[in-house]
């Protein structure tokens, strides 16, 4: 049984690794800003799951959070946002919220629980980072793109940190369909479509299958790496 803290759980991408680590028999700390309206979340009392209500973007109050981790195993940074938000009108404050959430809370949150992870004794610690292709070419939320960039650097710079005592990778998804999808306009939307070798977005399922296997049966020699998940749309 592996102990496991998902940033983001309760919806999209993290939902769906939330249900395949309690099917595996896990238990699951779900860290989210808000529990609430959530028709197709069934874990608020799940024997498996914890859910904490915590907002990512409150960097000082992190080590209390930190502080209600008991054991860990995996950590999945998978909490992230992009704002439909161009640099010509984009405030200081959605700037800041976005640094904060994408790429200051997963690294900072790692350094907190850097102990606990290395305490671990029937596994290999394991972090996944949920990036974004936005990291990998010019973005039009340009702090999103800017801060997927940066999670991406930290995860390689991570693994050569930790050199094989913790397990760090990451996933830079294409647009999935969850609902930050309604935060592209249908413009761009379609020009990716266009792209990609199946005329279709990714799902949720597909992005937490990837995470879930380099989370926990991916060869310990895959580390400090990233997965495109793009279907074509970026071919390198």
């Amino acid at each position: 049984m592996r102990h496991v803290v998902i940033t983001g759980g309760n919806k999209g991408i993290g939902l769906a690794l939330t249900q395949k680590f309690v099917e595996a028999g896990d238990t699951v700390q779900i860290i989210a800003r808000d529990f609430s309206n959530q028709e197709d979340f069934d874990y608020q009392n799940h024997p498996q799951v914890t859910c904490t209500e915590f907002d990512l973007t409150d960097l000082d109050n992190l080590p209390g959070l930190v502080d209600s981790i008991e054991q860990l195993d995996v950590l999945i940074n998978n909490a992230g946002l992009l704002q439909p938000i161009t640099l010509d009108s984009y405030p200081d404050d959605a700037r800041d919220y976005s640094l904060q959430l994408n790429i200051m809370s997963p690294v900072k949150l790692t350094e907190l629980l850097t102990e606990k992870l290395k305490n671990t004794s029937n596994y290999t610690p394991r972090i996944v980072n949920n990036a974004s292709i936005a990291g990998q070419i010019g973005h039009p939320d340009i702090w999103y793109g800017i801060s997927k960039a940066g999670l991406i650097n930290a995860t390689k710079s991570l693994a050569k940190y930790f050199q094989g005592e913790i397990i760090v990778n990451a996933v830079a998804p294409s647009p999935v369909e969850t609902e930050m999808l309604n935060n592209i306009p249908e413009h761009r939307q379609q020009a990716f479509l266009k792209n990609t070798i199946a005329g279709r977005f990714a799902t949720a399922q597909e992005v937490a299958n990837t995470m879930y296997w380099l989370a926990t049966d991916s060869p310990e020699y895959i580390n400090g790496s990233c997965i495109d998940i793009n279907n074509g749309s970026l071919p390198r």
